[in-house]
C-alpha cells in the first residue's frame, strides 16, 4: 500500500505542475469544450439529477453545466465534506451563489440544503467526477483523500469522469477501494472506458 501511495504522489505532483503550466486562455477554452460536450451527452439529458462539485484551482471548471442543468429544469446537487469521517454527501442548490468555502477551501453547499438520496430519490442521476487523472480503465488519481471512492462505492447512477484528454494514461495504480467511472469526458468528448473481460 505505501508503494502505491508514493507512485500516487509522483504523480500527482507531475501533473499538477503540468496543469499549473498550461496558459490561462486555454484552459478555459478547454473547460467549456468539456462543458458543452457534456450537455450533448444522452445522461445528461434524461436525467433528473446532476451531482456537480465546486473546481479548485486544480479542477476543471464545470460550473456551465451547472447553468445547463438550471436552464433545462434538472435538480443540482454539490457535495459537503466530512473532514473527520472522510464521507461526503450531495445537497440541492439553485444557484451557484448558495456555495461558501467549508472544509479544505473547497466551495459547499449550506449544511441545512436538503440532501439527494438515492434511495427515496426515485428519477435518473448523473455524477460528475473531478480527477487529476484518469486511466483507459475509469480509475481516477484524486487529491488522496478518499471522499469520491467512498460515496461512489454506493452511488447507483452514471459515473462521468472529466479529465483533459492528454490526461488519460493507460493505467493508474489503483488500491483495492478504487472505484472506476463509466465514461470519461474531455475536451474532444467521450472516451469509452475499457473494462477488463
Amino acid at each position: 500500500m505505501n508503494l502505491i501511495k508514493k507512485e500516487k504522489d509522483t504523480l500527482r505532483e507531475t501533473y499538477k505542475a503540468k496543469r499549473h503550466a498550461m496558459e490561462p486562455k486555454l484552459r478555459e477554452e478547454r473547460d467549456l469544450s468539456i462543458c458543452r460536450a457534456a450537455s450533448e451527452l444522452v445522461s445528461f439529458r434524461y436525467a433528473d439529477y446532476i451531482l456537480l462539485y465546486a473546481a479548485t484551482d486544480d479542477e476543471i471548471d464545470v460550473s456551465y453545466i451547472a447553468e445547463a442543468a438550471w436552464k433545462s429544469g434538472k435538480k443540482v446537487a454539490f457535495p459537503r465534506c466530512d473532514k473527520e469521517s472522510h464521507t461526503m454527501s450531495y445537497h440541492f442548490v439553485n444557484s451557484l451563489d448558495e456555495l461558501s468555502p467549508e472544509a479544505y477551501g473547497i466551495s459547499e453547499p449550506p449544511a441545512d440544503a436538503p440532501i439527494y438520496d438515492s434511495n427515496t430519490e426515485t428519477g435518473s442521476a448523473v455524477c460528475f467526477v473531478p480527477g487529476l487523472l484518469y486511466d483507459k480503465a475509469g480509475f481516477r488519481l484524486g487529491y488522496g483523500k478518499g471522499f469520491y471512492d467512498r460515496y461512489l462505492s454506493e452511488f447507483i447512477g452514471s459515473k462521468i469522469g472529466v479529465v483533459y484528454s492528454d490526461y488519460v494514461v493507460p493505467t493508474v495504480p489503483r488500491g483495492r477501494y478504487d472505484i472506476s467511472v463509466d465514461v470519461l469526458l474531455t475536451e474532444k468528448g467521450t472516451v469509452a472506458v475499457k473494462r477488463k473481460k
